[in-house]
């Protein structure tokens, strides 16, 4: 089973960029699709953005769109999340989550595997 370890979560200014990281290991990373979620104190997780096996279909979150990417380097085993323009309403724990096939899904349920989680904190 494919263990995912998240990192480069911190504390940011406002209007400011975050790039996190998501390392897989133990399993066939190149073949699924991956994602990212988060979730606030207090909030339901929330989907942020998610990408296809290849890379070449992503899909986002109406809060990010525009804002933040997605993308993937299957010859490292890992998959990034790039936030610029974050907000206070960014804050929250970031989570990636392998899809239990290769297309960039949607919802939680499509996802088998997940990391701990990277702590973002936006300040105003």
């Amino acid at each position: 089973q494919v263990q995912l370890v998240e990192s480069g979560g911190q504390l940011v200014q406002a209007r400011g960029s975050l790039r996190l990281f998501c390392a897989a290991s133990g399993g066939t990373f190149s073949s699924y699709g991956m994602g990212w979620f988060r979730q606030a104190p207090g909030k339901e997780r929330e989907y942020v953005a998610s990408i296809s096996w290849s890379g070449a279909n992503t899909r986002y979150g109406d809060s990010v769109q525009g804002r933040f990417t997605i993308s993937r380097d299957n010859a490292k085993n890992t998959v990034y999340l790039q936030m610029s323009n974050l907000k206070p309403e960014d804050t929250a724990v970031y989570y990636c989550a392998q899809g239990r096939g290769g297309s960039a899904y949607l919802t939680s349920r499509q996802f088998a595997n997940w990391g701990q989680g990277t702590q973002v904190t936006v300040s105003s």
